[in-house]
């Protein structure tokens, strides 16, 4: 570049290259040019396919979403059966519980026989808590209708109305599903 009375030359660009008006990106030039030229069978043929692409891109998108879906939906299904199974496995031994539980009560404190009992009744539990049942709190806590089952209301003004005075049998769940609401007895206090 040369200069000429204090002003920089411009270049004359070559290739048939052209500067661009201020304020204009070449993107927009183009979509004039191609808004003002007549539309040709080509023109509208590619646009035909690039509405095509798009909606098969659409369609393939939904597909994908569907698909997570279903194999979401199967795996909690597994897993809801999983639990249900093992529910039905473990409701017909509550009652082995409920035998164990009553011989303990029952047993001296220093026989051998009765330590057995508490070793066996023990190792149910330990094995049967590794499947995910857990003992439903009872005696002291206030009285749920979703997990106790009201046998009789014992009126006192030792504890606090609708607590739980006392277990008649135990409760329990499996993980989060109740397999057997706990029987009690909860106390009516006539002061409320």
């Amino acid at each position: 570049m040369g200069k000429t009375n204090g002003k920089p030359e411009v270049e004359p660009k070559l290739n048939g290259e052209h500067e661009l008006p201020a304020g204009e990106n070449e993107a927009d030039v183009i979509e004039e040019a191609a808004a003002a030229a007549p539309e040709t069978p080509r023109d509208e043929e590619l646009r035909r396919l690039k509405q095509e692409r798009e909606e098969l891109y659409d369609r393939l998108a939904r597909m994908q979403a569907e698909f997570d879906n279903a194999r979401k939906r199967a795996a909690k299904e597994q897993a809801e059966f999983r639990d249900y199974a093992a529910a039905e496995a473990i409701q017909p031994l509550l009652p082995i519980l409920d035998s164990l539980e009553r011989a303990l009560a029952h047993a001296p404190a220093d026989d051998e026989f009765g330590a057995g009992v508490e070793l066996i009744y023990k190792q149910m539990l330990d094995v049967l808590g590794k499947m995910g049942l857990r003992v439903i709190p009872a005696v002291g806590e206030p009285f749920d209708p979703h997990l106790h089952q009201a046998v009789q209301m014992v009126e006192t003004t030792a504890a606090p109305d609708h607590q739980v005075l006392e277990e008649l049998q135990r409760g329990y769940k499996l993980k989060d599903r109740l397999l057997r609401p706990a029987m009690v007895r909860v106390a009516r206090n006539p002061r409320k």
